[in-house]
């Protein structure tokens, strides 16, 4: 056996203290690392459960009829899945009132601020002010630009195109319509643009009467309609209603209906439930109508508030496609506007707004 000699176990001393460093060195730099990961995931669910209790105010110019009721379900919805509460401040399409209900929810410490349309004479001094007191503003068809504040929109002019052109083919170019229409409203102002537009560029087709308020729009609409049927008796003199909104339509179906005039067809904004089972019913002039899923939109709307209380960076502007939905899509049986995505693409589902982090907030308990 060889000898070991001093110098050669000297080596071997030092080998041993050397790996025995390197060891002791990597583990520490494992347990930095190890408490480093740690630290960092324990700040990501604090983060998270920040989120949780948040009161949300929804502040609405006007809730008439089933598509604002659907609009607040998916508010009220997404807000739930990410475990916070809504108020609903109702402003029976006053703007002096909802300007007060701006002012009541910032007041009363509320920790984001939804607003459903509007106009910037009425809203601006109280979002500027919400935004001073770091509560976040989300809008939807709003009047607004403020810096700071995400705005929703459907495509207007897409979806006015859409059901001009469809009222275009299905009048072979020619013929008589009526307009129901309102001023004063940002997605009224977008759709009256291809309202014009069409009207240039189609000749052959006249507007014979215009008409249209955001009052009990659908029972005005009813009764204004009443009154043009009289004024174009034969049947030939009005060849279909364009609507600007769902309510007009409503109004302008029953009028129709009721007067027997099933030669008239009406093409429509928006969609509700209420609104399928007209378009569906083959003896209602309905026929048609572009629209956005009401309870996408309030999702969609509330995933954008969390964000920016969230601390992320959110787009100026969001717009949301729509889609045509016509009667000879649909099925013979009734549906309602969740079954909706089976015979319409592209009708509900949308995942705009929605963050990673997010499905740890709506897993939290």
């Amino acid at each position: 056996m060889k000898k070991w000699g001093k110098s050669s176990l000297f080596i071997l001393i030092a080998a041993i203290l050397l790996i025995t460093a390197a060891c002791g060195s990597k583990t520490k730099e494992d347990a930095k690392e190890e408490a480093t990961g740690t630290e960092q995931t324990a700040s990501g669910s604090s983060e998270t459960a920040a989120l949780k209790d948040k009161k949300i105010a929804l502040i609405m110019q006007f809730n008439t009829g089933t598509f604002s009721a659907q609009y607040i379900e998916g508010v009220k919805e997404q807000v739930t899945k990410f475990g916070g509460k809504v108020q609903v401040f109702a402003s029976d399409n006053d703007l002096a009132k909802m300007s007060g209900n701006l002012d009541a929810a910032i007041n009363q410490g509320f920790d984001g601020i939804l607003i459903d349309h509007g106009q910037a004479a009425a809203l601006e001094a109280g979002v500027k002010r919400a935004l001073e007191k770091n509560i976040p503003v989300v809008a939807f068809d709003a009047d607004l630009k403020v810096p700071g504040v995400t705005v929703l929109s459907q495509d207007d002019q897409m979806m006015a195109s859409k059901t001009l052109e469809l009222l275009g083919q299905d009048a072979g170019g020619k013929g008589n319509i009526v307009k129901i229409w309102v001023a004063g409203f940002a997605p009224m102002e977008r759709r009256q643009v291809a309202y014009k537009a069409f009207l240039d560029s189609n000749p052959g087709i006249k507007e014979i009467a215009a008409f249209g308020t955001a009052n009990n729009p659908a029972l005005d609409a009813q009764t204004q309609m009443e009154a043009i049927l009289k004024q174009y008796p034969n049947k030939g003199d009005i060849t279909a209603v364009w609507t600007a909104w769902d309510e007009f339509a409503k109004g302008a179906t029953r009028a129709i209906q009721q007067a027997g005039r099933d030669e008239i067809k009406v093409y429509g904004i928006d969609m509700s439930d209420e609104d399928l089972q007209l378009i569906q019913d083959p003896k209602s002039p309905w026929v048609a109508s572009a629209a956005v899923d009401p309870k996408d939109i309030g999702r969609v709307q509330v995933r954008y508030l969390y964000q920016k209380l969230h601390g992320d960076k959110t787009d100026d502007s969001v717009v949301l496609d729509a889609v045509l939905v016509k009667r000879d899509e649909l099925p013979k049986e009734a549906i309602n506007t969740t079954q909706l995505n089976e015979y319409i693409k592209g009708w509900s589902g949308r995942t705009q707004g929605y963050a990673d982090w997010m499905k740890e907030l709506e897993q939290a308990k």
